[in-house]
This record gives structure tokens, sequence and C-alpha cells, in this order.
């Protein structure tokens, strides 16, 4: 599907294929880790160093039969991704990632909102729910902006799992976070 965007170059939504899962890590990891990520406002460089993701987790989402891993082209280029998991009556939403330089220009409320359309349409689901980082404010704030509400049900950050970065301080947890679509 084609959305325009606020400087009218077109977003292309198409799911992603294994021949995507190189430029997939490049995208994810460069819009949360490391000093390229501090070109964008989602960055997690202060609160986890190490990898984001790698090979082998993007292809188990887009491999996972009840998952779609969207890939969101703009102007041919590949400028974000998406995970959307099919989860009974809900929808989970994760692995979204903004090139850092195309963050805060509303690209991801576009792609939220394709996202949420995608998985009702597909799923026939009333809600959305993703995780986040409990101490990403910012962030959980941005998403409250798009009517999705804190929960309060926390689980543990995995740490000493390395595929999940390494955390740079101790009172890490991933929040519920739900909306109704």
């Amino acid at each position: 599907m084609n959305t325009a965007t606020p400087d009218s170059v077109r977003l292309t939504f198409r799911d992603a294929t294994e021949a995507d899962v190189p430029a997939l890590v490049v995208l994810i990891e460069s819009a949360y880790r490391g000093d390229s990520s501090r070109d964008g406002w989602t960055t997690e460089a202060d609160i986890l160093q190490g990898q984001r993701t790698d090979e082998q987790g993007v292809r188990d989402v887009i491999d996972a039969p009840a998952s779609r891993l969207l890939a969101v082209e703009r102007g041919g280029e590949l400028a974000a991704c998406c995970q959307l998991e099919h989860r009974g009556d809900a929808a989970y939403f994760g692995m979204f990632a903004v090139r850092p330089g195309l963050q805060g220009g509303g690209l991801g409320k576009l792609i939220i909102a394709e996202a949420e359309r995608t998985a009702k349409e597909s799923w026939g689901v009333g809600e959305m729910h993703m995780t986040v980082i409990s101490v990403r404010d910012d962030l959980i704030a941005w998403y409250e902006r798009r009517g999705y509400r804190r929960t309060g049900s926390f689980t543990p950050f995995p740490y000493g799992d390395e595929r999940f970065g390494i955390p740079q301080r101790d009172d890490l947890a991933f929040e519920l976070l739900v909306k109704n679509i």
C-alpha cells in the first residue's frame, strides 16, 4: 500500500523477505544502538549497549506463521520496519524502527496507523499490544499521544542475555501498552 507522507514522498509497505534481512538488521541497529542512533530520538544507546537484534532474530519474525514483518520504503529505499504478530484477539506491534535521519518528520505516526489498519484488516483484532522499556518516558509519551495506554503490567528485562543488549542500568523492565483499534 502507498501512503502520502508530509513531504509528498510515498511510503510503500510490503512483507519483508529473506533478501531484506541484512538491510533490516542495519536499519534496526541504526535506530536504537551506537552513535548513528543519536541522529534520531529513539536511541537506546544510553541504557543498552551491544546489539538490538541479529539476522536470526529478524528471520525468526519473517518466518513465524502468525507474524508479518513490514518493510517500509520511501523513495525506493528502506526507511522503516515493524512487526505485527497475531495473538488471539490482539496483534502485537514490535521491532519498530525508522531510519534515524527520517525520525521526527511524521513518518512514525503514518507507519503505526498503517500497521494498526493492517492488523485489523488481516486478523480482525480489536487491540494492538506492544512492550516498551519502562524508562523510555519520551517514547511512551509518543505512543500515548497515538492512543496507547499504559497498563502497569511489567515483564522483566532479560538481564544476562546479550541477544537483547548489555544493560547500562539495573532498573529496566518492559511495560505493556495497549490500544483499541
